[in-house]
Parts: C-alpha cells; sequence; structure tokens
C-alpha cells in the first residue's frame, strides 16, 4: 500500500510538470565580430570632443577665521605681554582651497555648478579645458536647496553645451561624465542611467535625482553627464560611497530642473519657490487601507495662516493630483510646489473620508521663516496602545526637552517593554499630537479621542526625536 501511494504521487508531480515550462531563448549558432576593419577601433570621441570643450575646472579659495586667536581677550595687553612670542605665532585664520568642475551654458561666459562647490568661497577661479589661465569669476546666484549655483567669467565666444530633455532618459541608456576628479584635470568616464527620479537620498532638499554607475569621485561635483550625442542630461552632484571614491552609485541633478534654475538664477540672482504650507508623507502599508491603495502625498500638517489652511485642507488629506498631474508621492509633491512661482494658483485634488475634493490654491513665497514641504519618515507600524503613559505637556517638560511652543500634544511618559505600544512604535518621549480628526493638547483630548475610535483602526500623529511618524492601531 506504501509502495501504491508514493506512484501515486510521483505520477501527480509528473502531471503538475507537464503543465510547467521554463523557455529559453534560442540556441547560439553564429557568433559576430566588431564590424571594423583591422586598422579600425570603436570609440566614443565623436560623442565626447564637444562636450567635453564645455567643461571647466573651478578652484575656490575660502578665508577661516581661528577662534582662537580672534577671541577679544587676546587684544588685552596684560595677555599678549604675558604670551609673548607664543601669542604672535598664533596664526589669525587659515585659507581653505576646494576643486571642483562646472558647464558652460552660453557663449559669453556662464557657468553653471553646484552650488556646494562654491559656497562661501571668497575667490573663484576657472580654468578652460586645455589652458592653464586662470579666470576669477563672479557668483550670479545660488539656490542651496537646489545645490545649484550660476557663476560668469569674463570672456566671450566660449564653446557651450547644449540641453537634452531629461523627461527622454529611460533606465539603461548610455551616459558619460565628465568633471575634474581628485584633481587630476578633465576626465570622461562611461557608465548607464541606473535609476530614474531618485528621492530620499538626505542630499538637497528637493530631489529628482538621475543616478548613474559612471565613474563619478571628489571634484567631479558641478560636472557635466551627457547621452551619446553630447547634450547635457545632468549636473554631476554626489556619491554614495564608504571610502570617499567611485562605488558605481552616483547622482546627477536632470537637465530640466537644472535649466529652469539656471535660468532664474540669471534672470533674478535667485530662485523664488512657491509654498504650500503642509507636512506630508507617502501613503506606507499601514495607510493603503485607509486611502483604498490610491498614491498620493499624506497631510500631517498644516501651518497656521499658511495657503493649504487657508485653502481648508487638513491632517490626514491625500492629495492625488495639482493642475491635472498624478501626485505618486510626497516628494513629487514636494518637487512640483518647489518649482512653482509663488502667487501662482493651483487645483489641487484631495481624498478626505474617501470623498475627492478640488480646490484651487494661490501659493505663497517660501522665505526663510516658512517651515519647507517636509516629506517625513515612513511610519508602517500596527499595534494596540496597551502599555502606554502619556502626561500633560507642560511648561517645564517643554523647557527640559526643548520643544518648541509650536508642537502640542501629550508627551508619552514611559512604554512598557515588550507591550503592544512597544511593538506598535511608540517611544518614550514621543509627542501625541492627532488621533484622526482630533487634535491633542491635553490628556482630555487624549482621552476623548481613544473613546471616539475605541476599537476602530485610527491614525495617530507623532512627533519623535527621529522628526514626525504616523502609527496606524487599533
Amino acid at each position: 500500500m506504501k509502495y501504491k501511494i508514493l506512484v501515486s504521487a510521483v505520477l501527480a508531480g509528473a502531471l503538475s510538470l507537464n503543465a510547467f515550462a521554463i523557455e529559453d531563448v534560442p540556441s547560439v549558432n553564429k557568433r559576430i565580430a566588431p564590424d571594423v576593419a583591422p586598422n579600425m577601433v570603436y570609440s566614443y570621441n565623436n560623442s565626447v570632443k564637444e562636450a567635453t570643450k564645455a567643461v571647466v575646472n573651478i578652484s575656490t579659495q575660502k578665508k577661516i577665521k581661528n577662534q582662537i586667536a580672534n577671541n577679544p581677550m587676546f587684544n588685552d595687553p596684560f595677555f599678549q605681554q604675558f604670551f609673548g612670542d607664543m601669542y604672535s605665532q598664533i596664526p589669525k585664520d587659515r585659507v581653505e582651497r576646494a576643486l571642483g568642475s562646472g558647464v558652460i551654458i552660453s557663449s559669453d561666459g556662464y557657468i553653471i555648478t553646484n552650488n556646494h562647490v562654491i559656497d562661501g568661497a571668497d575667490k573663484i577661479t576657472v580654468t578652460l579645458p586645455g589652458s592653464t589661465e586662470e579666470y576669477s569669476a563672479t557668483l550670479v546666484g545660488a539656490d542651496p536647496d537646489g545645490d545649484l549655483a550660476v557663476i560668469r567669467i569674463n570672456k566671450k565666444n566660449l564653446p557651450y553645451i547644449k540641453f537634452a530633455n531629461s523627461s527622454d532618459l529611460l533606465v539603461g541608456d548610455l551616459v558619460f561624465a565628465i568633471g575634474n576628479p581628485f584633481g587630476v584635470g578633465e576626465t570622461v568616464t562611461q557608465g548607464i542611467v541606473s535609476a530614474l527620479n531618485k528621492n530620499g537620498m538626505g542630499i538637497n532638499n528637493y530631489e529628482n535625482f538621475i543616478q548613474t554607475d559612471a565613474s563619478i569621485n571628489p571634484g567631479n561635483s558641478g560636472g557635466a553627464l551627457i547621452d551619446s550625442r553630447g547634450a547635457l542630461i545632468g549636473i554631476n552632484t554626489a556619491i554614495i560611497s564608504r571610502t570617499g571614491g567611485n562605488h558605481g552609485i552616483g547622482f546627477a541633478i536632470p537637465s530640466n530642473m537644472v535649466k529652469t534654475i539656471a535660468t532664474e538664477l540669471i534672470k533674478n540672482g535667485k530662485v523664488e519657490r512657491g509654498f504650500l504650507g503642509v507636512g506630508i508623507q507617502d501613503v506606507d502599508n499601514s495607510l493603503r487601507n485607509t486611502y483604498q491603495d490610491k498614491e498620493g502625498a499624506v497631510v500631517i500638517s498644516v501651518e497656521k495662516d499658511s495657503p493649504a489652511k487657508k485653502a481648508g485642507l487638513m491632517v490626514w488629506d491625500l492629495i492625488t493630483e495639482v493642475d491635472g498631474k498624478k501626485i505618486k508621492d510626497a516628494a513629487q509633491l514636494k518637487n512640483i510646489i518647489g518649482s512653482l512661482a509663488p502667487n501662482q494658483k493651483i487645483v489641487v485634488k484631495y481624498i478626505r473620508d474617501k470623498v475627492e475634493h478640488t480646490v484651487t490654491i494661490t501659493l505663497d513665497e517660501r522665505k526663510s521663516g516658512n517651515k519647507k514641504e517636509v516629506s517625513v519618515p515612513k511610519g508602517n507600524m500596527q499595534g494596540q496602545l496597551s502599555g502606554l503613559k502619556v502626561e500633560a505637556l507642560t511648561p517645564q517638560i517643554r523647557q527640559r526637552n526643548k520643544i518648541p511652543n509650536d508642537i502640542n500634544g501629550v508627551i508619552v511618559s514611559s512604554v512598557a517593554e515588550n507591550s503592544p505600544a512597544e511593538d506598535a512604535g511608540f517611544a518614550q518621549g514621543d509627542i501625541i499630537s492627532q488621533i484622526e480628526d482630533i487634535s491633542i493638547k491635553s490628556t482630555a483630548d487624549f482621552t476623548k479621542a481613544l473613546d471616539k475610535y475605541k476599537g476602530k483602526t485610527k491614525r495617530i500623529l507623532i512627533y519623535s526625536n527621529n522628526g514626525i511618524k504616523t502609527i496606524v492601531t487599533k
């Protein structure tokens, strides 16, 4: 009997295998050699030769003051007499030098580079390809949020690069990085587009990077990323590396963004960005059921007197469209708003309580006092509130924990070890600011919210030491 059962199992396996097949590509029956004569080689020289003429070397000098030597105490004759020669030998300041790259974008001397290449420089010097002559450059304008800057040298009839439409890029496209790595001079490296629309790197405030495996090293910053036609598709900006050298993960700012920012800097000397006034996060796993698997940016805070507040946007609204453009995630919304001008009117679609709404909003100008449209860490934990203790946010607690006055809620005083609350992601010191539609300003509000949503799935907005997070729990 055991033998028969075994046979049946084998037959059943055979039958199931008959329904499954791995598809193979055709066998190789021919190999072809490169279609070149013995005196010919493959070369990308035609692709890069014009572009390399437009990529310059940039060196900067920055004077760093010695805080000890410049202490007013040392101006006292007593100290000068007491320390004598020792005082005179203390250097008053030092000069910090750095190297980078830039790209000529017009024949009359405008050059685009990274802001971090020239940030704080007292002197900017440009060297053209194939030359040792140095040109003093002036700063036209800088955009720290986008990490781009425009400088200019006093020279005419310069070779310049033409821009490609970075929206046409595809993963796998051939690319070349041109720059001045480690100060060795003009260098070209080759690779492909590894990924597109990379964000959340924490490199810039506005991120929409092209990722490439073309070798990018320190000194390449501000240099060109070009396609096989020699057209500019990006400005090389950063690498991910454990050693400081190339590991095949480099990032470039797309040419479309570069073009917009460079034009604004040349025109106005600065970039004016629209301001909506919301804190946002992605629709993570804990929120997907709440928003019926829809994509967008979840509003988790609304700034006082902001355009969003005036338009009636509320915490937990899901912004799904801006001017007819679908919003995939928080980073996309932040980039779209940041690319628009102040006072511009936009049409925003959002979902509240599973109902779609449309509103027209006039953007404000993002100033230094404004909070930025910020994407926050994902909160994808679920659990119960058992094991959680909270207390009122008193002035003493605010002072002790350095909690800003514009953050309200109740503070988590303790979380029991191995409790459902700990499993859900609560931690001591968290500030519970909102539960569903109830803003928490006291322990009474907290109790009221728990009573209202007892046994129901609820979204809880929390300020923590690591930023803002959302916990969805019952």
